[in-house]
């Protein structure tokens, strides 16, 4: 009686017309819901709804107005800001921006609302107008004002006036936000082209939370365009080169495609958005996918030379094959799935869609894969000894000196694994992107003349409507401000009482003692409504105070830090505030950096749950489909191996482990089982059906799947190498990581998976 094995590919040689038509078929209507898919480039799509700092930073948003900005930064050559020339530029290109899609507030040196007493009189103007006809004392004095100015100084003018700043805020859409950002970067490099022809003394650099979108869009678009590309030029030669032969290399990329084309229309049809870093999953596919095909491939050339026709050779290879690739293909979509596990829904994505094309590229490598080839012609190249002769002679090192590699490893693995404490769970939110992007350079830039990148948004209520105005409430904000400015990590702060210290010192005859806040609340009211009265349209306090008065806003500007460091400051800034300024009552904080820091923490956490599981899953799996307790068992110390290595050596040379890596663990646990799994089905086949004792069934296995272990290792190190180069860090650690633990995963296979078996098969068959 035939097994499941031998009849289906009986079944795929006697229906191949049939079986390619329904591949066809099948894979045209997957792919058509590619055409519901978008992009999006919005740091918010790296949070789900339901996030704890997501919804603060929302709340602020709200209560306020939203940070979303464009920062043009501009540098005279000649280094002073201050010159009728410079000055007039920052005026016209401060009127232009008003202009910019979206734009509901603009700041800069010329248009800071200026006060000052005339006789009993206050005076609320533009802080320079008419630059190109002041004189020199003028320009004097503008100079002095905006340096002295609390408000501008490491903000929008640098300590020495040689950069200084236009900020542009936005309120875009959320349901149109990733076309309206696309629209506002496009039209501010527009502008500041144009503003560069005429104006080619004046160094402009971009950045804010705008132009952070364009670069997460810019850098998936620059992938999508380089990455994928390479990939498939260097998977084509790999397959030409080691699996040979025209057809079947044409239809190896055919099914990669396939895979591809499905996946992504899955992905439309759930309504899944592209993101910088589900934009990858194409290349991961396209890796992985290749594994499959070699090694239904690589048995049936195997097949052919030892004289075997096509279609028996390829119903062979099939019948040896379909286990050992369910299971890789099935352990491999496991380990992608545990991404869902990720606080982090882009890795959501990108683990759901890799596990489809894992998943479709096994069905289209043991169905249209094998019926293509054998309607084609078979040209194969004369086998010859070094074919296998340099499997063979490892397989030989490795039984004779058995025990010595299960010790050698043994240590290996241990020396790797002490090192683990020496990578800390950490991130930086600049270094997302590498110093080839625009953005990375124009903000390092930005951060060593001007100002911070980062910010960290307090929200402060006084406990009732105009309750800002309480002489107390103002004193504990000032206390509040003044400590987050000694702060080391702290370039900025803006506050509201600035502006009532300056109030109330023009409202006693611009006298410098009266610079203080105001000491009765009626007054501090007065004077802020008198201010308001007299702010032009767009200047207003909405982006410190809420309409009520009850609460105000607090921005820290912080300098570049890590993800731990970030979260140690707001902790320790809300806990200054709760123990010394007891009338600030609810304080919320709320950034995007903040967001990124804490998101980061909890998804290791997350992903251990989602590896565990995993782990569990695939263990059974493993032990179910071998039908060997002990040969399970023993499958999973090569299987967790390599990542624990892995991250072992990168403690050594790296250290820091950010969001991007926190997934590979999970994710490449399924991947490096698949080494595993076809060397124990060929070393079972043999010691089942063949018969044949421990050593020659290693024998065996080496030389029926050392080869395509070779060749699977090889193009998967190099699809995810070609993934290690992106500009994006976490498209690149991630690729860099997979690419060191799945060659570890076959130093693995080859060098402590036999030594095992032979010590475990041995002690049984003498017991």
């Amino acid at each position: 009686m035939k097994t499941f094995e031998a009849a289906y590919a009986s079944w795929v040689m006697n229906n191949r017309f049939i079986i390619i038509a329904l591949s066809l078929v099948s894979v045209t209507a997957l792919s058509y819901g590619g055409g519901y898919l978008r992009f999006d480039s919005s740091y918010r799509a790296f949070f789900s709804d339901n996030n704890p700092e997501l919804i603060a930073f929302e709340n602020v948003e709200n209560t306020y107005v939203k940070d979303d900005n464009v920062m043009i930064i501009m540098a005279p050559q000649n280094g002073d800001v201050f010159t009728r020339a410079t000055l007039a530029a920052i005026e016209d290109l401060t009127i232009e921006a008003w202009q910019v899609p979206y734009s509901n507030r603009v700041d800069s040196i010329t248009n800071f609302q200026y006060t000052e007493a005339k006789e009993d009189n206050l005076i609320v103007r533009d802080m320079v107008k008419g630059a190109d006809t002041l004189s020199d004392e003028a320009l004097l004095t503008a100079r002095r004002a905006v340096l002295a100015e609390p408000s501008l100084k490491h903000r929008l003018i640098s300590a020495t006036g040689h950069v200084t700043a236009i900020n542009v805020t936005v309120q875009m859409p959320i349901d149109e936000r990733a076309e309206a950002g696309q629209t506002i970067a496009a039209y501010v490099r527009d502008i500041v082209k144009h503003f560069q022809e005429q104006h080619p003394d004046i160094d402009i650099y971009l950045s804010g939370m705008v132009m952070m979108d364009a670069a997460f869009f810019e850098s998936a678009m620059l992938d999508s365009k380089t990455l994928i590309p390479i990939s498939f030029v260097l998977m084509f030669s790999i397959i030409a080169l080691l699996v040979g032969g025209l057809f079947r290399t044409a239809v190896t990329l055919l099914v990669i495609i396939f895979s591809i084309s499905a996946s992504m229309g899955v992905g439309g049809y759930i309504g899944y958005p592209l993101t910088s870093l589900s934009s990858s999953a194409p290349i991961i596919i396209l890796t992985v996918a290749v594994a499959n095909c070699v090694h239904v491939l690589v048995t049936f050339i195997h097949s052919m030379h030892d004289g075997e026709p096509k279609l028996p050779a390829m119903e062979e290879s099939l019948r040896i094959n379909l286990q050992p690739v369910f299971l890789a293909s099935t352990t491999t979509a496991i380990g992608f799935l545990t991404m869902n596990f990720s606080e982090v829904p882009p890795f959501n994505h990108l683990g759901t869609l890799v596990s489809v094309g894992v998943l479709v590229s096994f069905f289209l490598t043991i169905s249209f894969l094998p019926a293509a080839i054998t309607l084609l012609p078979v040209r194969l190249k004369k086998a010859t000894e070094d074919d296998t002769k340099s499997i063979s002679v490892l397989a030989e090192f490795v039984i004779a000196h058995r025990n010595r590699m299960l010790l050698g490893m043994t240590i290996v693995i241990i020396a790797a694994v002490s090192n683990l404490p020496r990578n800390q769970l950490d991130d930086t939110f600049l270094y997302y992107f590498d110093k080839s992007v625009k953005f990375r350079t124009d903000t390092d830039f930005m951060i060593d003349n001007l100002t911070g990148v980062d910010f960290i948004n307090y929200s402060l209520d006084s406990g009732s409507s105009g309750g800002i105005s309480d002489p107390a409430f103002q004193f504990d904000v000032e206390r509040f401000a003044q400590w987050l400015e000694s702060q080391p990590e702290v370039v900025h702060v803006s506050r509201f009482t600035e502006i009532m210290k300056r109030l109330n010192k023009n409202m006693h005859g611009d006298d410098e003692a009266y610079y203080r806040l105001p000491e009765e609340r009626d007054l501090a009211a007065q004077y802020l409504l008198l201010y308001e009265m007299s702010l032009p349209y767009g200047l207003d306090l909405n982006n410190q105070v809420n309409v009520d008065k009850s609460s105000t806003r607090v921005t820290a500007t912080i300098g570049v830090i890590s993800s731990n460091e970030m979260i140690a400051f707001n902790d320790r800034a809300l806990t200054w505030a709760k123990n010394n300024a007891p009338s600030l009552g609810y304080i919320e904080s709320a950034g995007v950096s903040l967001m990124f820091s804490y998101i980061g923490q909890r998804n290791i956490a997350a992903m251990i749950v989602g590896t565990t599981l995993a782990l569990i899953l695939i263990s059974a799996i493993l032990i179910i489909a071998l039908r060997s307790l002990h040969i399970g068992l023993v499958s999973l110390l090569p299987n967790l191996a390599p990542a624990a290595v892995g991250f072992g050596i990168w403690g050594v040379f790296v250290g820091e482990i950010g969001l991007s890596l926190s997934i590979v663990a999970g994710m490449t646990f399924g991947i490096v089982i698949d080494d595993t799994v076809h060397f124990l089905s060929k070393y079972l086949r043999a010691r089942r059906e063949n018969k044949l004792n421990p050593e020659d069934a290693v024998r065996y296995a080496f030389r029926t799947v050392g080869r395509a272990l070779t060749i699977t290792t090889l193009t998967l190190v190099m699809g995810f190498s070609v993934l290690a180069s992106s500009s994006f860090k976490m498209n690149s650690g991630m690729g860099l990581m997979t690419s060191v633990i799945i060659i570890l995963a076959l130093i693995m296979v080859f060098l402590m998976l036999p030594p095992l078996l032979m010590k475990i098969e041995e002690k049984t068959i003498h017991a």
